[in-house]
């Protein structure tokens, strides 16, 4: 590839490169630090730093004039949910990939994208390729094949395989003369032993008073994941009759004390706890009392920073049982960069040893079968080398990632009920190929929840909502097509409490049809008189409901659909707008698979045709999906 041999620099003096993320779960992050502590070992006259895309611009002109100025930059890119950017990339990506022609004016640029994505989805990496067409579109030149990472397999190992044709072209274009002609260069081939971050921790005695968690403030214009805000359980109620073997709770946030606010289609974001026998386990793993009191701190004892990027802010101080509990994730498969961590504070040479192997490229299959083919949590491992047992400082910074929100599709609507928030979640309670019982951690604790209707005491959590893009048509006259089998019902749920507060309003509707899925209209039909309501108001035209256990045939709802195709191409002939909610990796690709064939049958046409038509309705905001 042709590449400029100086890039333009700012300051003379000083070759940079800037590594920018966008992340939903951390990982993304997570491999940008990875690469900044490793280029820094290997180029130490360059100046690196790692941004976070969305505090690098406060606005758009902020973005062109910082980015114009650049010359060497990577790109973490997440794809999240149906081929939407993250959070804290999605006003980098609509600045940069929509709107007015930028023409060619980064010229100056050479760079390189990572994508991380998932095979199951339909649109794998869609952030990741589409940012770096548009960086090459406008004049920037790639140095590197961008990488496309597969979290649906070993997503570290393709990150691995990537990093490792970064350090050539970085030695193009960062070695001086010195550098090539020192003895001993660095090579791409030179062993890098990454250090493993530590926060310095203090121990005290426990205050009378507790500490407040200052991220918690319910006086905040705006909350988000970093900011979320304090909400009481209101209501809790089981959806599955007792004949039920599962379970689907319906949950209200109280949300009247906050300056929360949500749209009918957002999502919430919930901070759940870990339930207090996986918390007691990794008190006895760790080998401290539970109400060990500490502090995290990212500084040394006079101040001076610890090392780089790769500590995240600190949780406030607390004892061991509330650090388990609330912020550590304890029973996701560790990565290999937490093995590495274990292995360095093993006692017994077979552990080190083992750890090393799983967390090597020869161990790769290993690590593939006895890891994540098993679905091995952290404590699992645990509890297979005793005599890993690293301080505290390591154990939250490097072992035990920060427990994520758990993120669900809004099941109610502002019109109808603007002080309460609800929620509708399925129990995850599974046994794992290595013969774990695994309990969802925010699942059980929403089924666990003790509702203000019960108690004083009641349970809350930390909530945030996420803008989602799954919207009613500003018209309310424009018919709807709606598919959600189980808990995939949430937003239209939503959209059909707005719906009827419009139509006992006066305003006029367009025709309306939803598509529900469930086992055993006995078992586990959720908000089945609501349903029958809709429909008898008038808020809800037609409602289908296939039932996969009742008869000698599974019925799903892609063959409700089927049996429906007449109205439907009718509806979507009439502009209608269709939405599915639901399980990305089975149900929406049955019921995408559906769809052309009543758009290619109905319709006459041939099968590009009928591809090119559907993929005209999700251009137009026509076809929305919020799966997961």
């Amino acid at each position: 590839m042709f590449r400029f041999n100086n890039p333009v620099l700012d300051d003379k003096t000083k070759k940079k490169v800037t590594i920018f993320y966008g992340t939903q779960t951390g990982t993304a992050e997570g491999f940008a630090k990875a690469l900044y502590e490793e280029a820094k070992a290997r180029y130490e006259k360059v100046e690196f730093k790692v941004i976070d895309l969305d505090d690098y611009a406060a606005d758009d002109d902020e973005y062109a004039e910082k980015l114009k100025k650049e010359t060497i930059s990577f790109f973490f890119l997440a794809t999240y949910g149906d081929g939407e950017p993250t959070d804290n990339a999605a006003r980098f990506y609509r600045w940069f990939t929509e709107g007015d022609e930028k023409g060619v004016w980064l010229k100056q640029l050479q760079y390189g994208v990572f994508g991380l994505g998932n095979t199951q989805y339909e649109h794998f990496n869609k952030i990741a390729k589409v940012v770096d067409d548009a960086l090459t579109t406008q004049g920037a030149n790639r140095i590197l094949p961008i990488g496309l990472g597969d979290d649906d397999h070993l997503i570290e190992d393709d990150f691995d395989t990537w990093k490792e044709l970064v350090w050539p072209e970085l030695d193009l274009l960062l070695r001086d003369e010195d550098d090539k002609n020192a003895t001993t260069p660095y090579t791409p081939y030179t062993p890098y032993t990454a250090a493993i971050p530590e926060y310095r921790v203090m121990f005290h005695d426990k205050p009378r008073a507790p500490t407040l968690d200052r991220s918690l403030t319910n006086r905040r214009d705006v909350h988000d994941a970093q900011h979320p805000c304090r909400s009481n359980v209101a209501v809790k109620k089981e959806l599955h009759t007792p004949e039920s073997d599962r379970s689907c709770t319906h949950l209200e946030f109280d949300i009247s004390h906050t300056r929360l606010s949500y749209e009918t289609g957002d999502h919430v974001g919930v901070y759940s706890e870990n339930q207090i026998e996986i918390v007691e386990e990794a008190e006895r793993l760790i080998g401290l009392p539970a109400d060990t009191y500490f502090s995290l701190h990212t500084d040394n004892e006079d101040g001076t920073p610890l090392g780089g990027p790769s500590l995240q802010p600190p949780f406030p101080p607390c004892t061991l049982r509330k650090a388990l509990t609330k912020y550590a994730d304890l029973l996701s498969s560790p990565k290999k960069s937490t093995l590495l961590a274990l292995a360095a504070h093993a006692s017994d040479p077979t552990d080190v040893k083992r750890l090393r192997f799983l967390a090597s490229r020869a161990g790769k299959d290993e690590y593939a079968k006895w890891v994540v083919a098993n679905q091995r949590s952290l404590l699992e491992v645990m509890e297979a080398f005793p005599s890993a047992r690293a301080p505290l400082g390591v154990f939250f910074a490097a072992i035990a990632p920060r427990l994520q929100p758990r993120y669900y599709s809004i099941s109610s609507s502002p019109m109808m009920a603007p002080d309460r928030i609800h929620v509708t979640c399925a129990l995850v309670y599974e046994k794992t190929p290595a013969g774990r019982t695994h309990k969802g951690v925010s699942s059980t604790w929403m089924k666990n929840a003790v509702p203000m209707t019960e108690s004083q005491d009641c349970s809350w959590a930390p909530i945030f909502v996420r803008t989602s893009n799954f919207r009613l048509p500003t018209d309310p006259k424009v018919p709807l097509i709606m598919i959600g089998p189980g808990t995939g019902l949430a937003p239209f749920r939503g959209f059909l409490q707005e719906r009827l507060v419009l139509k006992e309003a006066g305003t006029e509707l367009g025709s309306s049809i939803l598509f529900f899925g469930c086992r055993n209209r006995k078992v586990d039909f959720i908000y089945e008189d609501e349903l029958n309501k809709f429909v008898d108001s008038g808020a809800l035209s037609e409602l289908n409901v296939a039932f996969s256990r009742e008869g000698a045939v599974k019925e799903y709802v892609q063959h409700k659909m089927t049996q429906k195709a007449l109205d439907i191409w009718n509806l979507l002939s009439e502009g209608a707008y269709l939405y599915v909610c639901g399980d990305a990796k089975g149900m929406a690709k049955d019921v995408h698979r559906a769809l052309r064939t009543i758009v290619q049958e109905q319709g006459s046409l041939d099968s590009s045709k009928a591809e090119a038509y559907v993929k005209s309705l999700q251009m137009s905001g026509r076809y929305l999906r919020d799966v997961w």
